[in-house]
């Protein structure tokens, strides 16, 4: 019978994801405002505030995307896989730090792309992590406790943050003060509670130690590569995630962006989001209770619907209000999603390449998300209205539903 209760390691690896949430939530509410007001005491237009802001979000998610694949398949190798998700953390937590010092514009966006590369490049780490963490049959709880505690554990840097940010003036302090403090606070606590992780976690499963690791997993990588195409079921399933998760993670990036484009109050766009972690807690835990008595993958569907819906609404949001109810809806899928969408994939690769796999999981990822990004902000340029590049996201939902059904229905 299986023991109901967190382990202590299970418990270490969902402190992580309470850790960098801190940042996630960071960059889809105060930093684009922030960006926003100096792009605007530089000049630059709403429309291509937009546009800018999207370009930057899909060169990180593209220099991800090629480092992936490489640095997940030396993380295969005995002992690597921990130096390895330290190197990048301590790049995101730095480059959130450096995040308060730059007054230009184009070297804020610099700093940002150099930070959120090393957010994103730890989490190939930090999801390989979960076949040495828990058992197959745990994986979405624990993937699913991870990004509900994610949520709502990043609330509290988040919440400390927008007391600074919306009232700097009464604490005699200027917005550059109130947003270095809100950088510090997030790095702070990313480090603090990343650290029981760091302290107890141990490689379990990793391929055969060779003489050469590095030059090794090159060629381990390159034969993984040729073989995935007749692993049907994970072939599929990839093709369907680059194609669904490329509206979750656009929708996550461009959210704040979005609404701050179309001239909304900045104080409720951030309140609004704020619901959206606080909604998405208790649903992620919900969807993992579900997970228990449903079949992962019908699941996974549900979410996709849901999405679908979501960007549909999307492309016709000019109030406050409708920004809101998009943000409650957008919570109660978030979660779930992204968590039955990780613990789905690792439980159908083979646990000794979870580093190289969750390398190639992540390139669909992150290409998807610089695929989204990018058209958001060209359609918006070229059309010269905000909402134009929304509807493409809805195409992307139902494109990979279709694929995501042709995987699930092949055997494993």
């Amino acid at each position: 019978m299986e023991n109901k209760k967190m382990t202590k390691l299970e418990k270490y690896w969902i402190l992580y994801d309470v850790g960098n949430s801190a940042f996630t939530l960071l960059v889809s509410t105060i930093i684009p405002i922030y960006f926003n007001a100096l792009a605007g005491n530089a000049g630059i237009s709403e429309v291509d505030y937009l546009a800018y802001w999207g370009y930057a979000a899909s060169i990180s998610t593209i220099i991800v995307a090629l480092l992936g694949p490489t640095v997940g398949s030396i993380a295969d190798t005995r002992n690597y896989k921990k130096p390895l998700f330290v190197l990048f953390m301590a790049v995101g937590v730095i480059g959130c730090a450096a995040l308060s010092v730059p007054g230009s514009w184009l070297v804020f966006l610099v700093v940002f792309v150099i930070a959120k590369v090393g957010y994103n490049a730890s989490l190939i780490f930090y999801d390989s992590m979960l076949v040495d963490v828990t058992t197959p049959e745990r994986m979405d709880k624990v993937s699913s406790n991870g990004y509900a505690w994610g949520y709502i554990g990043s609330c509290v840097p988040f919440i400390l943050s927008l007391v600074f940010v919306l009232m700097y003036e009464s604490f005699g302090m200027t917005m550059n003060t109130a947003m270095m403090l809100a950088f510090f606070i997030n790095a702070a606590w990313w480090v603090l509670m990343t650290v029981p992780l760091l302290r107890n976690y141990r490689q379990k499963n990793y391929a055969e130690t060779p003489k050469h690791p590095v030059r090794d997993s090159f060629r381990r990588l390159g034969h993984t590569i040729r073989d995935i195409r007749k692993e049907k079921k994970v072939f599929l399933y990839l093709l369907a995630f680059f194609f669904f998760i490329d509206g979750v993670y656009t929708i996550i990036e461009m959210a704040t962006a979005y609404g701050s484009a179309l001239g909304l109050d900045t104080t409720g766009l951030l309140l609004a989001l704020l619901v959206t972690q606080i909604v998405a807690f208790p649903c992620a835990l919900i969807f993992s209770v579900f997970s228990r008595k449903y079949e992962t993958a019908s699941l996974i569907k549900v979410c996709i619907l849901a999405y679908t819906g979501i960007a549909l609404f999307a492309i016709q949001l000019d109030k406050q209000w409708e920004f809101w109810f998009l943000a409650v809806m957008v919570g109660m899928f978030q979660g779930a999603i992204q968590a039955l969408a990780r613990s789905y994939f690792a439980k159908i690769i083979p646990a000794e390449k979870s580093g190289e796999y969750f390398g190639i999981y992540d390139i669909c990822g992150k290409g998807a998300s610089f695929m989204g990004t990018t058209l958001v902000g060209v359609v918006a340029q070229i059309t010269g209205v905000a909402n134009a590049g929304v509807g493409i996201i809805a195409v992307m939902f139902v494109i990979g539903y279709v694929l995501f059904h042709k995987a699930a229905r092949v055997e494993s």
